[in-house]
């Protein structure tokens, strides 16, 4: 009886005792918590002094930004934001032969002024005579060409590309007769044929607005003569239009039989009327600087047709573009104050 009340008393004791122990270590817990907490919150009041006082002696502190810097901040990267974009914009255009003045000038443009037109007269293998007749005629040739250029602002040149068989005589004839003239564009990348006269007359507007700032670009047959005083005069009266297709305007039956001169291959493309849209005439037409970059940024795209004053139209329906039916372009007679006429 008595052990068993003496164990009674030691686990009562026991059992006190680890009462006491949880207590004990729960307060040191507490305690713990709040000394830590403490030199937390010192820890944190110290930086704080700190940067104040760094800020103070450095003369550095943040002043409160104002509603007018606010603006300028949002302004400026909004600015930064168009300023990534066009620089975007104008490497896609380059890609895609777009060329600006400047950079024309310092590639080699002949010349800063800006001139009136830039006539590319479209011929071809054995068709010397056709050109000496046009030197011979109105054409200016040697330092009158370019006495013609800088007072007059009007830039005439034969436009030619190469033979199939490269380096041929064909060449040759041509690369001898410019060294002899110096009135030659030569189009290294196209190769002469009847079928590619639209690509010709197309790269002809694309190297003319690469190389010459100018007002326009006229496409001219090497069949036509031209009165260029009244040329300069229509172009100068027009110089308000910055978009401006002028011409000949005409419009005619499309073509579907194969042995007809005109065939046009694509002639289910013109609706059930086969009409041609309204076009300038082959001989002669004139397109404003704005519309001869156009053609040369989308020169991968344009489509072309089996002539070449259809396919010179069809790229500017759609456009925002200033028709001008004048008919002193109209060659098939020369009457006083007409602008060309057919040989």
């Amino acid at each position: 009886m008595r052990r068993r009340t003496q164990s009674g008393n030691r686990l009562s004791d026991y059992g006190s005792r680890s009462r006491i122990s949880v207590v004990v270590f729960a307060m040191l817990a507490t305690l713990s918590a709040f000394y830590v907490a403490g030199r937390l919150w010192q820890d944190a009041q110290n930086r704080v002094y700190l940067i104040k006082e760094l800020d103070r002696r450095t003369g550095q502190a943040r002043a409160a930004i104002s509603v007018d810097d606010s603006l300028r901040i949002i302004t400026c990267r909004e600015q930064l934001k168009r300023y990534s974009a066009v620089k975007a914009e104008l490497a896609a255009a380059k890609k895609e032969g777009f060329v600006t003045k400047f950079s024309s000038e310092i590639d080699g443009a002949e010349s800063k002024k800006k001139a009136l037109a830039v006539v590319g007269i479209i011929t071809g293998f054995g068709r010397r005579k056709n050109r000496d007749a046009i030197r011979k005629a109105w054409m200016p040739t040697g330092s009158s060409l370019d006495k013609l250029k800088d007072e007059k602002g009007i830039i005439i040149r034969f436009v030619i590309g190469r033979s199939p068989n490269q380096g041929d005589n064909l060449d040759r004839d041509i690369a001898s007769e410019s060294r002899e003239t110096n009135d030659f564009i030569i189009l290294n990348d196209h190769i002469e044929a009847p079928e590619e006269l639209p690509r010709k007359s197309k790269l002809f507007f694309i190297h003319a607005v690469e190389k010459w700032d100018a007002n326009f670009y006229v496409k001219l047959n090497d069949d036509v003569f031209l009165n260029i005083d009244a040329l300069g005069a229509t172009l100068a009266a027009n110089l308000d239009k910055p978009r401006a297709y002028m011409g000949c305007m005409k419009s005619g039956e499309v073509f579907s039989d194969a042995t007809n001169k005109w065939y046009e291959p694509e002639w289910w493309k013109f609706g059930d009327k086969k009409s041609y849209f309204r076009h300038a005439s082959g001989e002669i037409y004139v397109i404003s600087q704005a519309l001869a970059q156009f053609i040369s940024i989308n020169r991968s795209i344009l489509r072309a047709y089996a002539h070449d004053d259809v396919s010179a139209g069809s790229w500017f329906i759609g456009l925002d573009v200033k028709y001008i039916s004048e008919t002193k372009f109209c060659c098939s007679s020369w009457s006083p104050g007409a602008i060309c006429a057919t040989v």
